[in-house]
């Protein structure tokens, strides 16, 4: 049983100077390991999640929340879903949109591009594609007028600028007196946005809704209505939620499912570098172990006279333990104190070295994401202090229990 007269040993263990002073060495080198390690693991990993959730952040801001379409992939009465959706207090907003491939063609350039085409005035509220804009405005998509917005990348890949004419050729075909033509027709650049993902910037391509519909000879369907919500890690609730209220008829998807592939990797990734960090930790408080197994060679006389004067093994045990808790508790508060204010403040640290050096580490021409940010987490930071802690303990068990097998006689023999 752990009594304060094994605390007070075991503290008094810890300030004493000892005769070795290579076993203080050690113990030093043991706190600081174990320092660095819960530094790197608070740092390391709250980049992480900035980097996740800056992808989610740009990932959802060009997909919906969640997705309503027809079993067939089309939808007929899509005004009455937005009607229906719009009563779900979690819904905040809907848009209908479709969806197509076809061809850009721009003198001898040519690109596939995915065509979303949509209801510029309701677009805004399900995503952030005007606030992407570097050149024109969503707005100016005209039903009629045959508009169209492109991707950055896109745009710099086919060779055109806002006011420019561009071709788009469509999968369909029109039986003509000469035989079959494919469908096309010359749409004006009307604005350029910039996502910061490949994936967008270099396919994604926006029309009016109404000149998808004639163009892809959709008649009055589209292909479904998106919905952004509250909470949306509330999706996966609300979704099915939905499914009840709209019926069997509709297919309601969120996000989580139309890109579970990306989030499962970045968890599994977020996963296997807190383990490959975790062992920096424990390399470091398995010293301990080598730090305790000294101290107990150095006090083997102090050992056998507290056995002789009545102290258990149990309790010289404890003593032991507190020499090591204490260690990894000093270390591990110090990497808290050390890593949560570089976690905090890394971008400006990053920013810093970018400028000493005069070198950009993440460079736009390679990376779409090139500010490093960070998303500190309080139960992370719990985690990571308890699982280095745990560890601590445990490096002490097999030098405690080898202080408590010590004979005294055989400790005194050669006193």
């Amino acid at each position: 049983m752990f009594r304060p007269k094994e605390l007070y040993i075991g503290l008094r263990y810890t300030r004493a100077k000892r005769r070795n002073g290579f076993v203080s060495f050690i113990a030093l080198i043991s706190m600081l390991g174990i320092a660095l390690g819960v530094a790197a693991l608070i740092v390391v990993l709250s980049v992480m999640n900035g980097f996740g959730k800056e992808l989610r952040d740009r990932t959802l801001g060009m997909t919906a929340h969640a997705t309503v379409s027809g079993q067939d992939g089309k939808l007929s009465d899509w005004q009455s879903i937005q009607a229906k959706v719009a009563l779900h207090p979690n819904v905040i907003a809907s848009a209908p949109f479709t969806q197509n491939e076809a061809m850009l063609s721009n003198r001898n350039r040519v690109s596939g591009a995915i065509i979303r085409g949509v209801l510029p005035e309701q677009e805004p509220g399900v995503s952030e594609i005007d606030q992407k804009m570097v050149s024109g405005k969503l707005s100016d998509l005209k039903a009629g007028r045959y508009g169209i917005v492109l991707g950055r990348e896109l745009a710099n890949a086919m060779g055109v600028f806002e006011g420019e004419k561009i071709t788009l050729i469509t999968p369909q075909a029109n039986v003509t007196p000469v035989g079959v033509m494919p469908r096309l027709r010359r749409f004006t650049v009307v604005g350029v946005f910039e996502v910061g993902m490949h994936q967008y910037d270099r396919s994604m391509a926006f029309i009016h809704i109404k000149d998808a519909q004639k163009l892809f000879s959709l008649g009055e369907k589209v292909e479904g209505v998106r919905l952004k919500l509250d909470d949306m890690f509330n999706a996966y609730k609300v979704t099915r939620e939905l499914e009840n209220t709209i019926g069997e008829d509709y297919w309601v998807r969120d996000w989580t499912k139309m890109h579970s592939n990306l989030f499962k990797a970045l968890k599994t990734e977020k996963v296997v570098m807190f383990i490959i960090l975790l062992l920096i930790v424990a390399v470091a408080a398995f010293n301990i172990i080598s730090t305790l197994v000294m101290t107990v060679n150095d006090k083997q006389a102090d050992i056998a006279i507290l056995r002789t004067i009545g102290m258990t093994p149990n309790s010289l045990m404890w003593v032991f333990i507190v020499q090591g808790v204490v260690i990894g508790l000093v270390g591990t508060l110090l990497g808290v104190a050390i890593g949560v204010p570089v976690a905090v403040n890394v971008g400006e640290i990053v920013a810093f070295f970018e400028m000493l050096f005069q070198t950009k580490f993440l460079p736009a021409d390679v990376y779409y994401i090139t500010d490093i940010k960070s998303d500190l987490r309080a139960s992370d930071v719990l985690i990571y202090t308890i699982s280095a802690f745990s560890l601590s303990v445990l490096a002490t068990i097999y030098p405690a229990w080898r202080a408590a097998r010590i004979q005294p006689a055989d400790a005194l023999r050669y006193e």
